[in-house]
């Protein structure tokens, strides 16, 4: 099991190159299965989620190989002939899940074990069965195992009682080569919806209005393989730019898409930071002293559940008291007690955090307790006065490209070691 030793105090200085979104990766690999063709995936990011797929899609009959330095892989999906996925494949992450939309795009059936991935809170999967079953599939389950499986799939209108990504990408995916037009109505609309819908359509598939709530699917009988970039990672952008400014740094951060990251530029605006924004980059320039801010977190485009770990680590020591509440998971508060060890002043009632900002941190051995718990207690770690041991760093990996040699390029003393 690998470690983090942060020695805090140094400001981050520099620039940063950002990796593909790992939300957009982790549904793109499974959608290659709907060409049965070649596909190649460029500006993939080399962490674990991408390295399990690729497994995966290994053991269901694809020829895959990953050019880790390129950041390409190339998925030959025509030799896999049914979908079956067990607990073993599945467990490792949320995404697996994906695997049913594809499946059952191409082969009309699948079967796939109960999605696993980080615990932070309750994360049903009853919108995407609705969808499933909207299209004309038969959605049963056994020992664990999803079954879906139609003799044919027709177009239809779809309303989703609450909006949801997978759920939204998932119906994108088998709908796709449905009879008909397909209608989704109350649809997420964030980039990696988006995202995934260009790829589709440059396979051969009739999607639009993806970023808008009402998606039109129109069914083709055929999708072919392409070539396709993924586009850059919002949340890795945005916890590096959290980063430098919870160590006074002043950072590029570098291949990035502005607009998406208006929710945290504005937070990080509204702190005194000073952001400058560029065609493809965003500067940070942070101050010795920041102000307290509220936060709730909403879908896109409000403030995003997945930097609002990280973001309580970054108000922990502004001035003042803020405010943090969690909409979209319960369990997203499990970092509270991994930041108190360090000196934080933090309590919690229900899903609401109220954060009292003191003078410093103070390292001590800590552990992640899922992804964004992890990037957390990197951005404390990097406050902290001392040395500051992060333990459980397979939860970091799975989202985040070597943090440390990014870090340790930007002047921070960070190493891993077993």
């Amino acid at each position: 099991m690998s470690k983090l030793l942060i020695q805090g105090g140094y400001p981050l200085k520099g620039k940063v190159n950002i990796s593909g979104f790992k939300n957009a990766a982790v549904a793109i690999i499974p959608a290659a299965i709907l060409a049965g063709d070649i596909c190649n995936i460029e500006n993939l990011p080399n962490i674990e989620d991408v390295h399990v797929l690729e497994k995966i899609l290994i053991q269901l009959g694809a020829q895959v190989s990953f050019d880790e330095e390129k950041k390409v892989m190339t998925v030959n999906s025509s030799s896999i002939k049914e979908c079956v996925a067990s607990y073993e494949m599945a467990k490792e992450l949320r995404a697996s899940y994906y695997l049913l939309g594809a499946s059952l795009g191409r082969f009309k059936k699948a079967k796939v074990s109960f999605p696993g991935g980080c615990n932070i809170g309750s994360r049903p999967i009853d919108q995407h069965i609705k969808g499933f079953e909207a299209l004309g599939a038969k959605v049963t389950i056994e020992h664990g195992m999803i079954h879906v499986e139609a003799e044919e799939l027709k177009g239809t209108e779809i309303y989703l009682d609450v909006v949801s990504v997978g759920a939204t990408i998932n119906i994108m995916m088998a709908a796709c080569m449905a009879k008909g037009k397909t209608i989704i109505e109350n649809a997420a609309k964030e980039p990696h919806i988006v995202d995934v819908a260009n790829f589709l359509n440059a396979m051969g598939a009739d999607i639009r209005g993806a970023g808008t709530d009402v998606i039109k699917i129109h069914g083709v009988k055929k999708l072919k393989g392409c070539t396709y970039s993924v586009i850059p990672d919002q949340i890795e952008a945005g916890t590096f730019m959290i980063m430098a400014a919870a160590t006074g740094g002043d950072v590029i951060v570098d291949n990035v898409i502005p607009k998406h990251l208006d929710p945290i530029t504005a937070k990080l605006r509204e702190m005194g930071v000073k952001i400058e924004e560029y065609g493809e980059s965003i500067r940070v320039i942070g101050k010795d002293k920041t102000k307290s801010v509220n936060i709730k977190t909403l879908v896109y485009p409000g403030f995003p559940t997945d930097l609002q770990q990280p973001m309580s680590a970054l108000l922990t020591q502004a001035q003042g008291t803020s405010i943090v509440t969690e909409t979209i998971y319960e369990g997203r508060f499990k970092h509270v007690d991994e930041l108190k060890r360090m000196g934080a002043d933090i309590k919690v009632e229900g899903n609401v955090a109220v954060i009292q900002g003191i003078k410093q941190l103070s390292g001590a051995k800590v552990a992640a307790t899922d992804l964004r718990a992890g990037a957390a207690l990197v951005v404390a770690g990097l406050m902290a006065e001392g040395t500051t041991e992060v333990d459980c760093v397979h939860y970091i990996d799975r989202g985040y490209e070597w943090i440390e040699n990014k870090l340790s390029y930007l002047g921070a003393k960070i190493k891993r070691v077993e």
